[in-house]
């Protein structure tokens, strides 16, 4: 197993920064003669690149594991010039490992998995991005566009205050109708009849996040967006990311 920690210059960031990237390369135990697949693992909110790692499985699966710091940019193109973390991810980062790492170089050996505010990166970033991510998982994934709609200059919702979100999200009026929305998203390419990435989504009933991915699950059905939905006991803590993480893994490369 090798584990890089590479530093490189960002123009989507304009500044340095750094990913992590995990490749299973063990000699004593030669793979089958096929393509590596890569998954693109978002961490959550005040997190970083490495949180989690579920290393044990790429050995089974043989994959490459690739772990951004999206800082707290909830994995969008913020407002402000050196803040556009979904073009960081979505764009920048998979044509650096393509061209680095000779990895992630069509959508059914591309996915991107993450939990909380990374979750809601996975799946918003595969629906903006579906020539490039062919799977997501998204795990108590941080689904608060309804919730900070319209919110006000001066107010907030004790994790943050509307000039963050206003930051991230742009305009909290209008923030539903746009693309920053995966609803939004969904819809856009479904009425092209663009290909839609496959989504996996678990929340814990306990979880704070339960009603907003209830909502997104809800609403996937009801426009016939095909998706894997599951909850379960547990609360919005690394206990339930680190069973449904094997889970979601084991759909991507599985089906089941």
């Amino acid at each position: 197993m090798a584990y890089y920690r590479i530093v490189y210059f960002s123009k989507a960031l304009c500044r340095q920064t750094s990913f992590e990237m995990l490749i299973p390369n063990d000699p004593r135990e030669p793979k089958e003669d096929k393509p590596m697949s890569t998954l693109f693992l978002l961490h959550g909110y005040t997190g970083k690149a490495g949180n989690w790692v579920p290393e044990y499985l790429t050995e089974k699966y043989n994959f490459a594991i690739v772990m951004p710091n999206g800082e707290n940019g909830f994995y969008l193109d913020g407002l402000c010039t050196g803040h556009a973390f979904q073009t960081l991810v979505g764009v920048e980062l998979v044509n650096y490992v393509r061209k680095t790492f000779n990895l992630a170089r069509t959508p059914k050996d591309t996915f991107i998995a993450g939990m909380s505010m990374g979750g809601f990166g996975a799946l918003h970033t595969a629906l903006a991005y579906p020539e490039t991510f062919g799977k997501a998982a998204g795990l108590s994934s941080a689904l608060i566009v309804h919730g900070i709609a319209h919110m006000k200059p001066g107010g907030g919702n004790g994790v943050a205050n509307y000039d963050y979100y206003h930051e991230c999200f742009g305009d909290l009026e209008t923030v539903e109708e746009r693309d920053c929305n995966p609803e939004v998203l969904a819809l856009k390419r479904k009425k092209v009849k663009k290909k839609l990435p496959e989504l996996y989504m678990a929340c814990g009933t306990e979880d704070f996040l339960i009603e907003p991915n209830r909502e997104l699950h809800r609403f996937l059905e009801a426009h016939k967006i095909k998706h894997e939905y599951h909850e379960s006991k547990g609360v919005h803590d690394m206990a339930f990311w680190s069973e449904y993480i094997v889970k979601a893994i084991d759909w991507m490369f599985t089906g089941k």
